[in-house]
């Protein structure tokens, strides 16, 4: 049965509520491709930033691996549109693809400062403002309860709310970082932990500062006399304000089914699915044991909500034909299958699979290895889809 999580935070003003619209995340493959196919790519460059603008709610597709960007990318060429007409949605795409790129380059130095220390920081662990919904900001305090109904926040909220974790209230990012990737259907690693380092100034040249002004502007509210209603050239040397001076040290936890050890007819290839690679398409007319392996040392160290847990389960269930979902290791599937007929696809929280690792589908796989910005990274990527689009 396919899964529908949609819900308004019930302290959201009328006026709030219609600048953000009711959110749905539907699990079947023929839902999500619809979504694909209404995207608009215009409107989209030119509204995204606001909470009313004409996002496309891909995101959690994207991260699961459902789909790839390379895939959406061709879906709009094969509709018409040329690269200038949907450069700001490609550019956003690629975004997404380069945050992997970071990770599949710095393994486990994705979990650290990645260029610099984080700059002004007072303390380890998670203003309790941000659980709480209860930072002062409305307009930032209403998406969160947004977030715990939906499991998804808008782009713009999630640079608010980190600017004001870790700029305003100098918490390290790692433990808020860890409180959204728990919440988030779309929690991807690699786009979270970099996201959250760029606004902290660890992946960035310089802290992400936003005042009330922006705020109101891009979410439509109309709060005026907060901590964050000043200059933005104050910002930087604005005192902890009493909202985000309380913290917690989180303990999240994923509770995990209990399942049997999968079914697998020897005769057949074993393919192995995650939480970031749910692809239908991949291998689909290939006869197969087909297994969702969920890793609890992967989930120990990388907690999710019971909502998030659900969805990914519901992704593979509603898409993947005679998917089994197994709770264990994959040390624990190796006596059941030979390793030459163990499949999976490439990404850095399967490389200790066995088995042949197929390729992923990049938006530009041309463009490969790590760069320490986007804006170099994009550069090279836009001159091969440039020149792609000659040929097609």
């Amino acid at each position: 049965m396919s899964s529908h999580l949609h819900k308004l935070h019930a302290g959201q003003t009328q006026s709030e509520a219609a600048a953000a619209p009711e959110i749905s995340f539907p699990t079947r493959y023929e839902d999500i491709m619809a979504r694909v196919a209404a995207i608009d790519p215009g409107r989209y460059g030119r509204s995204r930033n606001f909470l009313n603008g004409a996002i496309t709610y891909l995101s959690p597709y994207l991260s699961r691996g459902v789909i790839s960007t390379r895939q959406v990318y061709e879906a709009l060429l094969a509709r018409g549109f040329t690269f200038d007409d949907m450069q700001k949605l490609a550019s956003e795409l690629g975004w997404r693809d380069f945050f992997q790129r970071v990770w599949e380059a710095k393994g486990e130095e994705l979990f650290t400062d990645l260029r610099q220390p984080q700059p002004g920081v007072a303390h380890r662990k998670l203003p309790v403002a941000l659980p709480a919904a209860s930072t002062g900001i409305a307009a930032v305090d209403a998406h969160i309860g947004q977030l715990y109904a939906t499991g998804y926040l808008h782009n713009h909220l999630r640079l608010y709310v980190a600017s004001l974790a870790c700029n305003i209230g100098r918490a390290h990012w790692a433990a808020p970082a860890a409180w959204l990737y728990y919440h988030l259907l779309d929690g991807d690693l690699a786009s979270n932990t970099c996201s959250w380092q760029w606004v902290a100034g660890a992946f960035s040249s310089k802290p992400y500062y936003c005042n009330q002004e922006n705020i109101n502007h891009y979410t439509g509210s109309q709060q005026r006399h907060t901590y964050l209603d000043v200059a933005y050239s104050t910002l930087p040397d604005l005192p902890v304000p009493p909202p985000l001076r309380a913290t917690t040290a989180p303990d999240f936890t994923t509770l995990l089914p209990v399942t049997p050890a999968p079914v697998i007819n020897p005769a057949l290839p074993l393919l192995l699915y995650n939480s970031y690679h749910l692809d239908p398409q991949w291998r689909a007319d290939e006869p197969a044991n087909r297994v969702l392996l969920l890793e609890p040392s992967h989930f120990r160290r990388f907690p999710v909500s019971e909502a998030v847990l659900s969805f990914i389960q519901q992704l593979a269930l509603d898409n993947i034909a005679g998917v089994q979902i197994f709770v264990g290791e994959v040390a624990e599937l190796v006596p059941l299958a030979p390793e030459s007929a163990m499949y999976t696809r490439q990404h850095p929280s399967s490389g200790h699979y066995p088995g042949t690792h197929d390729a992923r589908a990049w938006l530009v796989p041309e463009v490969a290895g790590y760069f320490t910005g986007y804006f170099n990274y994009w550069k090279k990527c836009e001159k091969v889809l440039r020149r792609q689009e000659v040929g097609w």
